[in-house]
């Protein structure tokens, strides 16, 4: 099945809600029901990064969006703020797609890396993206912004289980 990458239109920004939902589905699976019950980003927020140019979706040869990508910059590096795949299409190398248009993305403004979080042990979190070039990052490698991020993650209750950093050198 053919995939593409495009970029997001204001179109497509409610059904992104739901790949967001379906695709967290998984976590419940894994024991981490609060991040399966975890809602979507907000209109609000998926509209800010249509308007910066950094959301992405896949869509399938139908025209059937399964999957987005966001970025932003983070420490003057760019940094993967969500990827997330429908669990229909899940496994077909469309999260990488997603990360690679990501990765591209922030060569072409220039910038050395790609940051995110993830949790560590999750298999299609930290040890996928350890196979994607990411590396993971002592607390003392990570700037201000991103160690907020990190803050930010705690006090939203997301660290249920272990989270890291991770940066891919693009250059």
């Amino acid at each position: 099945m053919r995939t593409i990458v495009r970029a997001a239109r204001e179109s497509d920004l409610r059904e992104l809600q739901d790949i967001e939902v379906d695709a967290g589905m998984v976590f419940a699976q894994i024991g981490l029901a609060s991040i399966a019950e975890a809602d979507p980003p907000s209109l609000d927020v998926l509209r800010a990064h249509l308007e910066t140019g950094t959301l992405w979706v896949a869509v399938d040869h139908d025209d059937r969006r399964v999957a987005y990508a966001s970025a932003s910059i983070v420490d003057g590096e760019g940094h993967l703020d969500q990827v997330s795949v429908r669990r229909s299409h899940a496994r077909r190398g469309i999260g990488a797609a997603l990360v690679e248009r990501v990765c591209d993305w922030a060569m072409a403004q220039g910038l050395p890396a790609v940051t995110l979080t993830t949790f560590r042990d999750v298999a299609w979190n930290g040890p996928l993206y350890e196979r994607y070039g990411f590396v993971p990052l002592a607390p003392d490698d990570q700037g201000p912004e991103l160690t907020a991020i990190r803050t930010a993650e705690r006090a939203a209750g997301i660290d249920v289980a272990p989270r890291i950093a991770m940066r891919r050198a693009l250059f």
